[in-house]
């Protein structure tokens, strides 16, 4: 078995050799591409003016806009914060002048996106919470309607913002009726919420995709002209998830275990149709290598690092020949990383890893939103641009560049032989001294907060490409 480090030193020599070869024959015509929108984490706060709570909840959502535009309570700031702090919340999420901040610029600059990506968690932390202060006497139901309103604006915003362009969005562990981490398959609210979800599916794919969301949150769409013969699958990975349980608080890998079987069927069908497809879901597979140094776990005395899913399932799935990108959220932070199969490096199995930073300050980054260029002939990100905004309040808020892929790494596109190469870069890079590493640590955190990842770099380093618990203890530990 070879070791994280040498293995992906190998993928890298392989990629990069066939591509090599590949090159070699002729000179390949210049890349048409068309831009393609990324949103992650948006954690709309239908609370951030508690006064206009309960206008919201008697409204439909197509009225929310009204309500949350017009003159804000007189006592909104002293109520906002009584509800944070009875909810310990750590932060605050995406207010409403945040969201329409981040929608005109959308409207505004983001011209000609063919679909758009949102990779999960649409509404607040600490919805249950805030619901219950601002609500107290609910009826049952009430909570559930009121969450469906919330994605209901959050998606219906977008989609008002780009008239006509398709709109595809995951769920995260924060979406969900009945709490964070909490959900249960076959239930009414996905049955609702796919409905909200899918409604850009073409007719002819529309049944299908309501039913599988409606069973476990996920669907599959052809992706829309100038792509042919390219997909895009969708999943709740939230039953994959370490901290998953059910509505009742028990632990149940049944979900999970279908969802895998349908998510491997999906590729199946992809590969007999000769289709090259996007996954898109909302958390990460491998090692939070932050969550792990920042409890003190010693993995290389014994300690097992913290992990995002349950299993290695779903990497293991997606390192498929069809598969050419993998998008996440979750983090909030701007992350890469390469997903390569088990045991023998296959170069053509190779996944690049996108993490879409968040619109959500919550964490103290900037809000951003990504615009990615997209060949359509292949599904290949070639490149992508990070749009940050230059506070974390919507108002006067400034959107511009904080950089762009391709001119930053100077790679010539988002792919394995590319991510191979930086990936590389990055494990041989221990005291993160290359301008590629130093890159890295700058935009991860949107708006530049370097100390967040430079003090533990070369473990940080080993979980952009080593999945499981054991590849990363290897990486880390031989450092």
């Amino acid at each position: 078995m070879l070791s994280g480090i040498k293995a992906s030193r190998l993928v890298a020599a392989l990629l990069l050799a066939m591509f090599a070869a590949a090159s070699s024959f002729s000179e390949p015509a210049p890349l048409a591409t068309v831009p393609v929108l990324m949103i992650s984490d948006i954690h709309f706060e239908p609370f951030w003016d508690p006064g206009k709570a309960a206008q919201l909840a008697a409204a439909p959502a197509s009225s929310w806009t009204a309500i949350l535009s017009s003159a804000p309570s007189p006592d909104r700031e002293a109520q906002f914060g009584a509800i944070q702090q009875a909810c310990h919340t750590r932060g605050a999420d995406t207010s409403y002048p945040l969201y329409a901040s981040s929608l005109n610029e959308i409207e505004t600059n983001v011209t000609g996106a063919i679909f758009v990506t949102v990779s999960g968690d649409l509404i607040s932390h600490s919805f249950t919470c805030k619901f219950g202060k601002v609500f107290p006497g609910a009826m049952p139901g009430d909570y559930r309607a009121f969450v469906e309103k919330t994605i209901e604006f959050v998606i219906s915003s977008l989609r008002t913002a780009l008239p006509g362009v398709p709109v595809y969005s995951s769920l995260g562990n924060n979406d969900s009726d009945c709490g964070d981490y909490q959900l249960d398959a076959n239930s009414d609210f996905l049955r609702d919420t796919g409905k909200i979800l899918t409604a850009d599916v073409p007719a002819a794919e529309s049944k299908q995709a309501r039913a599988d969301f409606a069973i476990g949150g996920n669907f599959s769409v052809t992706l829309p002209e100038p792509f042919a013969h390219k997909r895009l699958i969708v999943l709740d990975d939230l039953f994959m998830a370490r901290k998953y349980q059910t509505c009742a608080g028990k632990d149940d890998s049944s979900e999970a275990t279908r969802q895998m079987a349908w998510l491997r069927t999906q590729l199946d069908r992809a590969r007999r149709a000769n289709e090259k497809v996007w996954v898109m879901t909302h958390i990460p597979p491998g090692v939070d290598a932050f969550g792990t140094v920042s409890k003190g776990k010693n993995i290389c005395a014994g300690k097992d690092p913290t992990m995002f899913l349950s299993s290695d399932d779903l990497p293991n799935a997606l390192t498929h020949d069809v598969v050419s990108l993998a998008v996440f959220g979750h983090t909030h932070m701007d992350e890469m990383r390469l997903l390569m199969p088990a045991g023998t490096p296959n170069p053509d199995y190779a996944v690049p890893v996108k993490l879409v930073p968040s619109i959500s300050p919550i964490n103290g980054n900037n809000p951003s939103i990504t615009v990615a260029q997209v060949d359509p002939r292949t599904a290949t990100m070639v490149d992508y641009r990070v749009i940050a905004a230059s506070n974390q309040t919507g108002i006067d808020t400034k959107w511009a560049e904080e950089y762009d892929y391709a001119k930053t790494y100077n790679e010539p596109e988002f792919s394995a032989p590319a991510l191979a190469t930086l990936m590389d870069e990055f494990s041989s890079d221990t005291g993160a001294k290359s301008p590629a590493s130093q890159a890295y640590i700058r935009n991860y955190f949107v708006g530049d907060r370097s100390s967040e990842l430079a003090p533990f770099w070369p473990i940080a380093a080993c979980g952009l490409t080593n999945m499981s618990a054991d590849s990363f203890k290897t990486c880390a530990c031989s450092k």
